[in-house]
């Protein structure tokens, strides 16, 4: 499913509102939420496990303002694209779009109380589409708190957060966890959430003044609204059903540890026990991670990175040739601290801990000698970790 593509180069607040002013003849409220990268626990999160995302400095912006109706008219600034939607209106239905990020959303907020207000909405976007990024996250959480802003509503971040999967969940139909909603609504600057998925708690972990976040893109998308990402949780699901016969406490894979799990073995087919393998032992790596964090141990953190992705290559099989390319020259170079995909998998983006000395080497080397492997000249951000959702001033 398309979110935002092609890329624009991110307009300044008196360009998005020019061009609100063109579109629709009034001033807006200007917002902003930022995609995500995720140091490490990959697909652990609809499994009520732990991770650890940064929200990054490449944005979804929304300008805004509220109408006498209960339309939304929602404007696509990347494709040039309009729909109207009439939020009283019964059965609403799914178009297979990008407008379906922002309709789900408002559906979702409507289903949990929330009484909103009709919007014109120009809405664009930096964040490329199909990179792991969480450009879909970012539309959800720009949108929906433009919408509880403009209905006079203080919103609440994390039941922001939760309506926005809710809505991704049901009206989009892919089945994602809660983190990239989270982490877009939640995002501290220069800092990684650790984030418990299942009680929603979260701990701020500062992150080292020297080290910049390098987000590697492949250059080859992926959906998650597809199938293999569905046909993922429902093999975790499984797994959860078959362990249960000695497990009779458990609700997810969280529950389970490693050793339970080798114990157990003998109850799993090969690939239901691989998949469980992946989420047990990267529950434990996040939470290994954070402490290794917390005291400095930026070695023990590089080889973490190192083992989630092996994990995700060889039992989860989300990996593809491009991001295992990808990881391996990244590992190769001068001040690399660790290097692992990140996002649902099948391609999109590296995450890579770089000494901020190195990144723009970094970045050099591994532009030329990925597109040396692949004939594939792939993007590569060095960005730094940012705060999450809020408004950005009036026109």
């Amino acid at each position: 499913m398309m979110a935002f593509a092609p890329l624009l180069p991110m307009p300044s607040k008196n360009t998005l509102t020019a061009r609100f002013q063109e579109m629709f003849g009034r001033s807006p409220r200007l917002y902003r939420a930022p995609g995500r990268v995720n140091l490490i626990g990959e697909h652990t999160d609809y499994n009520d496990g732990f991770v650890m995302p940064a929200a990054v400095g490449l944005y979804c912006r929304v300008a805004a303002a509220a109408r006498d109706d209960r339309k939304l008219v929602l404007h696509s600034g990347n494709l040039g694209q309009q729909f109207t939607v009439d939020l009283d209106a019964s059965g609403i239905a799914r178009r297979g779009d990008w407008s379906d990020y922002v309709v789900g959303t408002a559906l979702a907020l409507e289903q949990a109380g929330y009484r909103l207000r009709g919007a014109d909405m120009l809405i664009e976007g930096e964040i490329p589409f199909g990179s792991g990024l969480s450009s879909s996250a970012a539309i959800e959480v720009a949108t929906g708190f433009a919408l509880l802003d403009l209905a006079g509503q203080k919103p609440d971040l994390t039941n922001l957060a939760v309506a926005c999967r809710r809505g991704e969940n049901e009206f989009v139909g892919a089945r994602v966890g809660i983190m990239d909603q989270f982490i877009s609504a939640h995002g501290k600057a220069d800092h990684a959430l650790m984030l418990d998925c299942r009680s929603l708690e979260f701990e701020v972990l500062p992150l080292p003044s020297d080290v910049t976040l390098a987000v590697c893109n492949t250059g080859v998308k992926h959906s998650i609204a597809g199938g293999e990402y569905n046909q993922r949780r429902a093999q975790c699901e499984e797994g959860v059903h078959l362990l249960s016969a000695a497990l009779p406490g458990i609700r997810a894979l969280r529950d389970v540890t490693p050793e339970q799990l080798e114990r157990h073995k003998p109850l799993l087919p090969d690939l239901i026990y691989r998949r469980c393998r992946h989420i047990v032992t990267e529950d434990d790596r996040v939470q290994r991670a954070a402490a290794a964090l917390k005291r400095g141990g930026l070695a023990e953190f590089g080889e973490l990175m190192a083992a989630s992705h092996r994990s995700l290559r060889d039992d989860y099989e989300v990996s593809c040739r491009e991001l295992d390319v990808m990881v391996a020259i990244a590992g190769q170079q001068r001040g690399v601290i660790g290097a692992r995909m990140t996002g649902g998998g099948f391609g999109g983006c590296t995450v890579n801990l770089v000494q901020r000395a190195n990144a723009e080497e970094f970045s050099r080397n591994v532009a030329r000698e990925y597109e040396q492997a692949t004939g594939i000249h792939p993007e590569i951000y060095l960005l730094t970790a940012a705060d999450g959702v809020h408004q950005i001033g009036d026109a």
